[in-house]
């Protein structure tokens, strides 16, 4: 496929749960990366996995990382593919914020913003920009991609929601 016709993306990854036969929350998100390289997505960058409190009722601590990938699919396509990706690691809707087998969001894209109803999807992630657990492993792999919004790359996100 011509490069032209690739998308990139800033995806971030999350677990806090074991899966039965993969293990550890690590272990998941590294599964999952394999996963979306084996369903025809470009793995270009991957940052090390960080552990994190969690955020709402949930008592287990969360393994986070980011990812970059070039895919043909538009944002729409790409959140079909990962919420399917999620279910076949085990995640059950339910309560929001609670434990989850695997976690996936499209934090920002090539294209810019983009908002579609149904399903639910707007890029750049809401609330991407104040989330040391997702800001952390993008300024890995991502310091210099820039907020199509604010115009801020994600280092300086990252130096702004962590400045104490």
């Amino acid at each position: 496929m011509a490069e032209a016709s690739m998308h990139h993306y800033l995806i971030a990854l999350g677990s806090n749960r074991r899966h039965h036969r993969i293990g550890r929350p690590d272990k998941v998100l590294a599964a999952a990366l394999l996963a979306l390289a084996a369903d025809g997505q470009d793995v270009l960058a991957v940052a090390p996995v960080i552990e994190t409190p969690p955020i709402g009722p949930s008592l287990r601590r969360y393994a986070n990382g980011a990812a970059i990938i070039a895919s043909p699919l538009r944002p729409d396509a790409l959140l079909a593919l990962l919420k399917r990706l999620e279910a076949r690691f085990g995640r059950r809707r339910g309560q929001r914020w609670s434990a989850r087998t695997l976690d996936l969001d499209i934090i920002l894209w090539s294209g810019g913003s983009w908002h579609s109803p149904s399903p639910l999807l707007i890029v750049p992630h809401p609330a991407y920009r104040t989330r040391d657990f997702v800001l952390r492993p993008a300024l890995a792999i991502a310091p210099h991609w820039r907020d199509p919004l604010t115009g801020l790359t994600i280092a300086q996100l990252h130096h702004r929601a962590t400045r104490g």
